[in-house]
């Protein structure tokens, strides 16, 4: 069961399938946050802000089902190896983005890359699972004009033939392949595709309670079956939950499966 997160949202008894974390990694600089606002509010800042780590939420309504999306946009600095490993062990799947102007970033997505499959290996080995982790990697500012200081033929051999893995050039800036990207991503993980940005209805907060009424089929809109809400107060889990959440996946994942979704 899902705790209420403010005076403003209901209560959703969403199973715990219908769960999933977002983990958006890579260099300073190379337009992360652009594309989760994309992704959230389908516009950009023009100013930058670098970040610390940033926790979103968005709640669906697809075809008569309910998700959650809970999305965690990364600092570029990593200071803290620990939360980087603990972002990667509590994500389901994730967006490696570089800069195709620059070269340090796109090694930086080699390493992380690496380090999810390492990660994931480590958990999975204990639960008996194959080690499928989708992942889309994004060179960014495909609109600007540069000189490109990575070639093709390395993208090609970083996403080497995993049918898991796919890559897009993409410019957040100009939402050039966004969408197209999200709805790759979300298909490589057997998501519904109606959760990227172009493929349902945007509604408000306030119509949270008729999300969870489950009502919201009846308003005119170009996608009559899928709706999606930003929840405006969403808090990243505390790290004991997190915590008990991949002991959860270790020793009972089973079990865990069969339970709902925790807002702490």
């Amino acid at each position: 069961m899902i705790k209420k997160m403010s005076n403003s949202e209901n209560e959703f008894d969403i199973p715990a399938k219908n769960c999933h974390r977002m983990v958006i990694l890579g260099s300073t600089k190379v337009g992360k946050t652009s594309i989760i606002s994309r992704f959230l509010n389908e516009r950009v800042e023009d100013q930058y802000t670098p970040t610390i780590e940033d926790f979103h939420r968005k709640l669906y309504s697809i075809r008569g089902d309910v998700y959650q999306l809970d999305i965690l946009d990364t600092s570029g600095n990593h200071p803290f190896p620990a939360m980087r490993r603990l972002s990667i062990l509590t994500g389901d799947v994730f967006i490696l983005v570089f800069s195709l102007d620059n070269r340090e970033s796109f090694q930086e997505v080699q390493r992380l890359k690496r380090q999810i499959y390492e990660t994931k290996s480590c958990l999975r080995n204990k639960t008996k699972e194959n080690v499928d982790v989708p992942v889309v990697i994004c060179g960014n500012k495909c609109d600007r004009d540069f000189y490109r200081e990575v070639q093709e033929e390395e993208i090609e051999q970083l996403v080497g033939g995993d049918e898991h893995c796919a890559y897009f050039e993409i410019s957040a800036k100009k939402n050039t392949n966004v969408d197209q990207m999200f709805q790759t991503l979300f298909s490589i993980a057997k998501l519904p595709i109606e959760m990227s940005p172009g493929r349902h209805c945007k509604v408000s907060v306030q119509s949270c309670e008729i999300l969870h009424r489950k009502s919201l089929r009846n308003k005119k809109c170009k996608d009559e079956n899928a709706y999606g809400i930003v929840a405006p107060f969403a808090r990243r889990p505390s790290v004991q939950s997190d915590l008990m959440y991949i002991k959860e996946k270790a020793i009972g994942g089973s079990q865990a499966k069969e339970k709902g979704c925790i807002i702490c």
